[in-house]
C-alpha cells in the first residue's frame, strides 16, 4: 500500500472517530437532560460548548413537538449517515489508490 493510500485510510480512521466521538457526546447530552445537571459544572458547560454548534442548526429547523426536542435524533442520525457514507467511501477510496 502507498503513501497516498496510508493517508486516505488514516483520514477515514480520524473521521470515523470524531464522528462516533460527535454521537456519544449528544447521547450524553439528550441522557442529561433528563435529571437537569447543574449548569455551572464544568463538564456540563464543556458539552454544551462542544455541541451546541452541532444541535443548533437542526434545532432552528425542526420545532419541539409536544414539548420534545426531535433535533438530537435527526442529528444522531445524520452522523451516523455521513459515517456510513463518508468513511466507506474514503475506504474504497483508499483501496482504489492502493492498486
Amino acid at each position: 500500500m502507498g503513501i497516498a493510500a496510508n493517508f486516505v485510510e488514516a483520514l477515514a480512521f480520524l473521521v470515523n472517530a470524531v464522528l462516533t466521538l460527535l454521537f456519544w457526546l449528544i447521547l450524553i447530552r439528550v441522557l442529561m437532560s433528563w435529571v437537569s445537571p447543574d449548569p455551572y459544572n464544568p463538564l456540563v458547560r464543556a458539552l454544551y460548548q462542544i455541541t451546541d454548534p452541532i444541535l443548533a442548526p437542526a434545532q432552528r429547523l425542526i420545532p419541539p413537538v409536544g414539548g420534545l426536542d426531535l433535533s438530537p435524533i435527526v442529528v444522531l442520525l445524520g452522523i451516523q449517515f455521513i459515517k456510513i457514507f463518508l468513511v466507506q467511501s474514503l475506504h474504497e477510496l483508499a483501496r482504489g489508490v492502493a492498486y
